[in-house]
């Protein structure tokens, strides 16, 4: 029973596109190491950005300067 747990920074990922997420993974593991789609667990863990670090920083800080 695969488990994949993804994690993305909380900035708005709408429901379809997770779902595609979920889809896509367990497909990938299926053509990739034949494993079955019906024990393949996908988890999305949305993390706040001020709980995100990159480099030493804090991503809230990163994004701000890349605008």
């Amino acid at each position: 029973m695969p488990y994949v747990n993804i994690k993305i920074t909380k900035e708005g990922a709408t429901k379809e596109q997770k779902a595609e997420l979920i889809k896509g993974v367990t497909e990938l593991l299926q053509k990739t190491l034949n494993k079955n789609p019906a024990t393949t667990v996908v988890v999305i863990d949305e993390v706040d950005m001020d709980n995100w670090g990159i480099g030493g920083e804090v991503v809230t800080e990163l994004r701000k300067r890349q605008v």
